[in-house]
């Protein structure tokens, strides 16, 4: 497998924000409201909203409608995919870009 570089460098760089990766965090129990996720931090919604929008662009979190509330959760292949990635970087494989 090789690894998409520019993916995965947009990915942490969105996770690299303390508090997303909090959220990130938060999510890996259970899906969650907006409203039960601001309830854990000390922000404004449309701070959050923000923060959601980028974990949601980088891919990380999904969303679904229920009536006014949105509720997220982790999407556990591309968290997936983030880990498989860094240990293939940080790990010596026979097809190791090291090797070339």
């Amino acid at each position: 497998m090789s690894v998409d570089y520019e993916s995965v460098a947009k990915k942490l760089k969105v996770i690299s924000d303390p508090k997303r990766l909090k959220i990130i965090d938060i999510l890996s129990c259970d899906e969650l409201c907006a409203c039960q996720l601001l309830e854990k931090f000390d922000i404004s919604q449309p701070t959050l909203s923000h923060d959601m929008r980028k974990l949601e662009e980088a891919g990380l979190v999904t969303s679904r409608r229920e009536g006014k509330n949105t509720y997220y959760s982790l999407n556990k292949a591309s968290l997936d995919e983030i880990e498989e990635s860094l240990g293939l970087i940080f790990h010596i494989q026979d097809d190791c870009i090291c090797k070339e």
